[in-house]
C-alpha cells in the first residue's frame, strides 16, 4: 500500500498534468474557432469555382489540358495530411490507417507526399516511398503550404512520374466528428452539368485554352487548400476533445487519490491513538 507521502506526490503530479491539459484545451478551442471560420469562408469560393467548371463542361468538349490528361495508371501519388504534434486523440491514427488501407488495396505503386511530421515519421520508418514532406505551423496550414503542395504534386503529374494524385484528409464536421476520406485530385474531371443548366453555345473570352490555363491550376490549388483547411480544423477539434477528456480524467484521479490519502491519514491517526491508549493502559497496570 502506498504511503501518504507517495499519494500526495501523485496528487501533485496529477494537478500539474491537469493544468497543462486544461491550457492545451483552451488553446485548441481558440484555434478551432479561427480554423472553423476559415473553412466556412473558403467553402463558398470552392463551390463557386466548381460551378464555373460545371458551366464550362456544359458547353461541350473542352480543349485538352495537362491537368485533365487521362492515361493508364501505373503509379499514384497520395497526399496525406496529418499534424506535426500528437495529443490529438485518434486524429493521426485514423488518417494513417486509411492511407495504409488505400496502399494495400491498390495494385500499382503509391508514392506519398506527406503534410505533417506524424505521417512522415510513420511511413518513412516502415520503408514507404515518401517523395516529399512538409511541416505546417502549429497555428495551422497557410496558403503558402497549399501552394508548395500544389506545385510538388503538379510537377510529379505533369512530368509523368505519377499518373494520378489523391489526397487523404479528415473532413471537419464538428469538434467531436472528423471523418478521414480519400479524394482524387488529378486528373481533373469536369463536374457533370446539372439538368437545369442549358448546354447551348458558349462564347469564350478569352479563348478556351487561355481560360483553362488560368482556371484549372487555380481549381487544383483550391482543392488542395480546402483539404488543408479541413485537416487543420479537424486537428484542433480532435485535440480540444482529447484534452477535455484528459482534464476530466485528471480531475477524477485527483479526487480518487484525495480520498485514498484521507483514508491513509485517518488510519495513521487511528493507529497512533491506539498506541497512545495502549501505552497509557500499560502505565496504569
Amino acid at each position: 500500500m502506498a504511503t501518504l507521502k507517495q499519494i500526495r506526490s501523485r496528487i501533485k503530479a496529477a494537478k500539474n498534468i491537469q493544468q497543462i491539459t486544461k491550457a492545451m484545451k483552451l488553446v485548441a478551442a481558440a484555434r478551432l474557432k479561427r480554423a472553423t471560420d476559415r473553412v466556412l469562408e473558403a467553402r463558398p469560393y470552392a463551390d463557386k469555382l466548381k460551378d464555373v467548371m460545371e458551366s464550362l463542361s456544359s458547353s461541350g468538349e473542352l480543349p485538352p489540358h495537362p491537368l485533365m490528361e487521362k492515361r493508364e495508371v501505373k503509379k499514384i501519388c497520395l497526399i496525406i495530411i496529418t499534424s506535426d504534434r500528437g495529443l490529438a486523440g485518434a486524429y493521426n491514427t485514423s488518417l494513417i490507417r486509411k492511407t495504409a488501407e488505400f496502399i494495400r488495396e491498390e495494385s500499382v505503386p503509391v508514392t506519398l507526399l506527406t503534410v505533417g511530421k506524424k505521417g512522415n515519421q510513420f511511413f518513412s520508418r516502415r520503408g514507404y516511398d515518401v517523395v516529399h514532406n512538409l511541416s505546417v505551423p502549429s497555428s495551422g496550414a497557410t496558403l503558402a503550404n497549399a501552394i508548395e503542395v500544389t506545385r510538388t504534386a503538379r510537377n510529379l503529374y505533369e512530368s509523368g512520374e505519377v499518373d494520378a494524385v489523391f489526397v487523404c484528409y479528415a473532413k471537419f464536421y464538428s469538434a467531436i466528428r472528423q471523418v478521414p476520406q480519400i479524394t482524387q485530385l488529378l486528373p481533373i474531371e469536369p463536374p457533370t452539368a446539372t439538368e437545369t443548366k442549358s448546354a447551348g453555345d458558349v462564347q469564350f473570352e478569352p479563348d478556351a485554352d487561355t481560360l483553362l490555363d488560368t482556371l484549372l491550376p487555380r481549381y487544383f490549388q483550391t482543392l488542395v487548400w480546402q483539404s488543408l483547411l479541413e485537416g487543420t480544423a479537424s486537428e484542433f477539434g480532435a485535440r480540444m476533445t482529447a484534452m477535455t477528456g484528459a482534464t476530466d480524467n485528471a480531475g477524477k484521479m485527483i479526487k480518487s487519490l484525495t480520498l485514498e490519502a484521507n483514508r491513509v491519514r485517518q488510519a495513521s491517526i487511528t493507529t497512533q491513538i491506539l498506541e497512545i491508549v495502549g501505552g497509557a493502559e500499560a502505565l496504569k497496570n
